[in-house]
């Protein structure tokens, strides 16, 4: 190699980590997929501030779970059932390969559409589901239509996409604005059932 060569640098796949709770620190990896966006730690940090840190008897889905690090993160905190749930075969397995990794009782993994289990969930039976679909994609407002029925009354969606959803846009959706903040090119909302 010549004296003035860069020297070769190691290609380390992405990862983002846990940020609290009982696997803190832990490292997830993040696949190099089209569309596959990690929320970064610091708004999942802001995030669960707004939630509590303590998630102790939630049931929740992270709806587009891809590296599963939103649901891993409320697992983390003491949610006690957590569905995650991805379309894609080989994020399926590394989704089951870090929960096996974890001993992660409480985290089960679903491979299929996103829409059609939010579906088929119970109605008034998930206390959080987390919405983050592909950034580019039409599925949040489908999301938040399947997602709506299953919340029980105190319940909540997370959701991130790429522009703030106001008034109408979540009035037809009967869920209202709890907390709203824009980092980068993300819009995340933290939304529950009118009253």
């Amino acid at each position: 190699m010549p004296r003035n060569a860069p020297h070769p640098r190691k290609s380390l796949p992405n990862q983002v980590r846990i940020i609290g709770g009982v696997w803190k620190r832990t490292r997830l990896e993040v696949a190099d997929r089209p569309g596959l966006r990690p929320t970064p730690d610091r708004v999942r940090e802001t995030l669960f501030n707004w939630l509590g840190q303590d998630l102790s008897g939630w049931r929740c889905v992270d709806a587009f779970a891809g590296t599963g690090a939103l649901g891993l993160e409320a697992a983390s905190r003491g949610a006690e059932d957590v569905l995650l749930v991805e379309s894609e075969g080989q994020l399926v397995d590394k989704l089951r390969a870090v929960i096996e990794r974890l001993d992660a009782t409480n985290v089960r993994v679903q491979r299929g559409n996103a829409l059609s289990v939010l579906a088929t969930l119970s109605p008034r039976s998930v206390d959080l589901v987390f919405i983050d679909p592909p950034f580019e994609s039409e599925l949040s407002d489908k999301a938040l239509a399947a997602a709506r029925p299953s919340l029980k009354d105190e319940g909540l969606i997370y959701l991130e996409v790429p522009q703030a959803l106001v008034g109408e846009a979540l009035e037809r959706h009967g869920l209202e604005l709890v907390r709203h903040m824009k980092a980068g090119q993300v819009h995340s909302h933290l939304l529950r059932r009118v009253a």
